[in-house]
């Protein structure tokens, strides 16, 4: 068997990162991740940083803002996956991939939809303009990569069954706010699973300058299936209260930040999503649960037996 490439994720540490961490070291990359040497004298930090390197996780000094260092950490791998927040700041690791010289693929921070093949409204559509701005830079510079796109975070979207202004678990029992008609289908993905599927992709030459897509056909359902399994679960039926496309573009419009670009996201998913109700292209994708049939994933109906 071929030795398994170095993985650097970086961001760690962060919502998605720390899943792909723990993947990678459990799919038996070395994994690095990369920490500036300013943390390790916050205690807080040093304590979560402790923990990673018990995990068997390599910590590397580096800041994305500082050239030479990031040059000098890619260097010791060969793949690099970036989980920052920073979108725009990804054409920094650009250019340090670039100069390293040596990274066999990269995985921008992506995930979630397909940012060349999604519509959104704002502030929804800057995050989706600013990922695609990323895909040009990558392809203009030549460099080995592979997209991500799970559609939906488990915790995000089905904790609460996405309705709006709820922040805590479990979902309604008495009535439901459905955006649109509620017919849109949607894929929605355990965190844990979105990082497995990521980290089998990273040695797999299907997956090469390619999409891959997590859209196992058991994760993927309509907002009224969604509902209508809530309903079996708890043994009742939910009050359905739809809400048209014009009332939810006025409350976008009218909402404060931050409630404005959850209630965009939940639009572009629920009333203008397109991803799942096509096939996928294999000229420029590849869906996750058909290449790795033997990822043990959670689906939907196994996440909602924790809330009932």
């Amino acid at each position: 068997m071929a030795e398994k490439s170095r993985v650097l994720v970086i961001d760690g540490t962060g919502y998605i990162g720390k899943f792909i961490v723990e993947a990678s070291v459990k799919l038996g990359h070395p994994t690095f991740a990369m920490v500036r040497e300013s943390s390790a004298s916050d205690p807080a930090k040093a304590i979560l940083l402790d923990g990673i390197k018990n995990s068997g996780v390599f910590l590397l000094h580096g800041d994305l803002y500082d050239h030479e260092s990031l040059v000098k950490a890619i260097k010791q791998v060969d793949v690099v996956i970036s989980a920052i927040k920073q979108l725009a700041d990804q054409t920094r690791i650009i250019a340090a991939i670039k100069e390293a010289g040596n990274v066999k693929r990269f995985f921008p921070s992506e995930f979630v939809r397909d940012a060349d093949r999604s519509t959104a409204v704002e502030p929804a559509k800057s995050i989706l303009t600013a990922k695609a701005k990323i895909r040009r830079a990558i392809e203009a510079e030549g460099i080995p990569h592979t997209y991500v796109v799970c559609n939906c975070f488990a915790s995000f979207f089905l904790t609460t069954l996405s309705q709006p202004g709820l922040m805590a678990p479990p979902p309604p029992k008495d009535k439901l706010i459905i955006m649109g008609e509620g017919n849109v289908r949607v894929a929605f993905n355990k965190e844990e699973d979105i990082a497995t599927f990521t980290i089998k992709a990273v040695d797999d030459p299907r997956t090469l300058n390619k999409i891959l897509y997590i859209a196992p056909p058991r994760n993927t359902y309509s907002f009224n299936d969604l509902v209508s399994l809530w309903e079996k679960k708890i043994g009742k039926t939910v009050k359905r209260i739809y809400v048209p496309e014009h009332k939810i573009l006025k409350d976008i419009q009218e909402s404060p930040a931050p409630i404005n670009l959850t209630l965009a996201i939940y639009f572009s998913v629920f009333v203008m999503g397109e991803e799942t109700n096509s096939e996928i292209d294999e000229s420029y994708g590849v869906e996750a649960s058909q290449l790795y049939p033997n990822v043990n994933y959670t689906t939907v109906d196994e996440y909602l037996d924790q809330f009932v």
